[in-house]
């Protein structure tokens, strides 16, 4: 009989230590492997900063873009603002003389010492100096009538018509007055 224990085929022992390394393998391979985590950690940390670095770039682009539309935009802005007060200060300028040529119905710009025919030609009101702080003296058909601002005189040419001066304002230069009849009408 032939002994058979000493075969080239290793024993499952034998395996065993092969696929798991000795002791002093052990650390060598633990180190590779520490160092291989490591070295992905900080190669990540690198691809993640030249990634955020690339992205700050186009941000600082789109910023700087921002930053010249509104500069663009506050020009254009002031330029439009500055348009629309010359051409308010010119429809001003318009409306105050229109209303010098056609003042409103019955509204009448009385200087001192000026007088004008008013009421379809039945009241003569004149302005007799300058008005004072508070109050002013109106000539109505010859009669002498003091009144301040709101106030309304009431006067009557004949005994079929009658008629209202009000004063609307006034100042040193002038005073505005609305006057109004109403009755029949002269022939």
């Amino acid at each position: 009989m032939s002994d058979r224990t000493n075969t080239s085929r290793p024993g499952p022992t034998a395996r065993r230590r092969r696929l798991f390394p000795a002791d002093d393998n052990r650390y060598v391979i633990g180190a590779a492997c520490f160092i291989a985590v490591v070295c992905i950690l900080v190669g990540g940390h690198l691809y993640g900063r030249y990634l955020s670095a690339r992205d700050l770039g186009g941000r600082d682009n789109a910023i700087a873009q921002l930053r010249a539309q509104d500069e663009t935009t506050k020009r254009q802005l002031d330029a439009k603002s500055a348009q629309v007060t010359e051409l308010q200060a010119k429809l001003d300028k318009a409306q105050a003389t229109l209303n010098a040529i056609m003042p409103s119905q019955n509204t009448f710009n009385i200087q001192p010492n000026q007088s004008i025919v008013v009421g379809d030609g039945r009241l003569t009101v004149g302005l007799v100096g300058s008005p004072s702080n508070e109050s002013l003296t109106l000539d109505i058909n010859g009669k002498l009538q003091s009144a301040a601002a709101g106030q309304i005189v009431e006067a009557a040419p004949d005994s079929s018509t009658k008629c209202q001066v009000q004063v609307q304002s006034f100042d040193m230069f002038k005073a505005v007055l609305v006057a109004s009849c109403a009755g029949a009408k002269p022939q």
